[in-house]
């Protein structure tokens, strides 16, 4: 249990060092969540915008977390060839997941507390209606997401590769599947095609335990699904 934690330890700092890293998970949201809010118009429905955005991003803070930073630094340590010094300890790919997860979740919690501190302070955001369902969709979230990002991490050679192809899937990702443009500003198939998306049911379901609505089991066994299948996957592909 020393070890590993230490381990974690020392790959928050790692992550937190990293300018873009930290800018990215961190900063770039409070940015967003700032041009998104100055005009303070509500959303269609009347719905604050802030208490849909707040919510919402912090679904985009976990896909940064997890698509894009998490597979480039596993990616950067098999190209340092890191992974194959770690072959000749008792790490197993399980173990350094797991390491890697939580330090890379540590941050996306840090980046999600941004969020909700200055909706409250800056935008009067409305404490959720039932908030467990906001930390259980947040958590199977992070989880449905990391499963890809391991996946990624996996097998890409470089953390260059890993970077453009984390992004590649993120950005599509977070505009079609409602964690910026929120689903009530979106035209009724661009709505359908979001639906499809891993994130959406992450976006949904955060939204719904935010704004009081019922959580639907069908998109928490989704978000469990993707995560079963695609880290079980990640395991068996995994290349030191």
């Amino acid at each position: 249990m020393k070890g590993i934690t230490q381990v974690i330890a020392v790959e928050l700092k790692l992550i937190i060092r990293d300018p873009m890293s930290a800018f990215f998970a961190l900063a770039f949201p409070t940015i967003m969540i700032w041009v998104k809010l100055r005009s303070g118009k509500p959303l269609p429905g009347g719905l604050p915008s802030v208490d849909a955005n707040v919510p919402m991003l912090s679904i985009f803070v976990i896909g940064l977390a997890t698509l894009v930073i998490l597979p480039a630094t596993l990616a950067q340590y098999r190209e340092r060839r890191v992974l194959k010094r770690l072959l000749a300890t008792p790490a197993s790919p399980g173990m350094l997941f797991g390491a890697q997860w939580i330090a890379h979740m540590l941050m996306a919690l840090l980046g999600t507390a941004l969020l909700i501190a200055i909706g409250a302070i800056g935008y009067d955001l409305s404490a959720p209606a039932n908030p467990g369902i906001v930390v259980l969709a947040w958590v199977l979230g992070a989880l449905s997401l990391s499963g890809i990002g391991f996946l990624l991490g996996a097998v890409v050679p470089s953390g260059r590769t890993a970077t453009v192809l984390g992004l590649s899937v993120f950005f599509p990702m977070v505009f079609i599947s409602g964690a910026v443009i929120p689903r009530e500003s979106m035209s009724g198939s661009m709505r359908a095609i979001g639906d499809m998306l891993p994130m959406a049911p992450a976006v949904q379901t955060i939204r719904n335990g935010w704004e009081g609505h019922a959580a639907s089991p069908v998109a928490m066994l989704v978000m469990v699904g993707i995560c079963l299948v695609t880290a079980g996957v990640a395991v068996k592909a995994f290349r030191w």
